[in-house]
């Protein structure tokens, strides 16, 4: 663990992503301190207004603060991501993992399963299960993470059936241990290292689609604070005042470049090709 910090912080992209990421965190878990007003608070005599020692980023069409909003925005947008992605890992990595051990029809049967939901593009086979499921937070997660099953459940198939072919796996099932053992103990430990820098560049994107949902209206439903939704409902006021629009779409590069770097230093660091090369 200390070396990989050490490599991390000698990783000039991965460590400004986890600097980001650590900025972004901070600002979502502790947006009731740090934010200066309430999040659905309104003051119509306020409307937009620019930044000022009130309102540090001005504020929006209904008078709300944009800096207390959007603080707000990253805990909504951070909580629908982890949320997506812990979904994908958790069962696609289950999925990957059983078609490599069992394979047969097995194996055939989950990957062309898989390979229907890569055929479709990302946001519209996310608009098409919340046309389903409804709109809202909840069923956002849901949705995103349905689309990045597949993803997961390949990543973890291709490594595990080169675990599967290794001498002391087959001395292990020899000896008597069972399925579920084989790949919790000798499988999954393996294919950690992939698995993990996905999963971090997963919420770099499901950041993303959060905010392009939201912004369509099919995500995070008003009042809840969310960076898209908030882009959406400043475009029509861009010339009046701009800041909503350009704070929130900041808010959201940050937060998807911060994981997207964090990421690419993680591969760096657990790729022995990579390894020593530095951003």
């Amino acid at each position: 663990m200390a070396s990989m910090a050490r490599r991390l912080f000698h990783n000039r992209i991965g460590f400004a992503g986890f600097v980001l990421c650590v900025v972004v965190l901070v600002a979502a878990l502790f947006a009731p301190l740090l934010a200066t007003h309430g999040p659905r608070e309104q003051s119509i005599r306020d409307r937009f207004q620019g930044p000022s020692a009130q309102h540090v980023l001005g504020t929006d069409n209904f008078g709300r603060d944009v800096y207390s909003r959007i603080l707000y925005g990253f805990r909504t947008s951070i909580a629908v991501a982890f949320g997506a992605v812990g979904i994908a890992a958790l069962l696609g990595s289950a999925a990957g993992l059983a078609a490599a051990y069992f394979g047969g029809w097995t194996d055939r049967l989950l990957m062309r399963s898989m390979d229907v939901l890569l055929a479709f593009p990302i946001i519209l086979l996310a608009i098409a299960v919340l046309a389903v499921l409804g709109p809202g937070s909840v069923n956002t997660a849901l949705a995103i993470g349905i689309v990045y099953l597949p993803i997961f459940a390949r990543l973890a198939r291709g490594p595990a059936l080169t675990v599967l072919s290794w001498d002391y796996v087959a001395a292990a099932r020899a000896l008597g241990a069972g399925g579920l053992r084989v790949v919790m103990r000798h499988v999954l430990p393996n294919v950690m290292a992939p698995l993990l820098v996905q999963l971090t560049l997963s919420l770099s994107t499901a950041i993303l689609v959060e905010a392009s949902l939201s912004f369509l209206g099919l995500g995070t439903q008003p009042p809840t604070p969310s960076l898209g939704l908030m882009l959406s409902e400043s475009r029509d006021y861009m010339l009046i005042s701009g800041w909503t629009s350009f704070f929130s779409g900041f808010a959201i590069l940050i937060a998807s470049l911060g994981f997207n770097l964090f990421g690419d230093g993680l591969r760096d660091i657990v790729d022995p090709a990579l390894r020593g090369v530095d951003g």
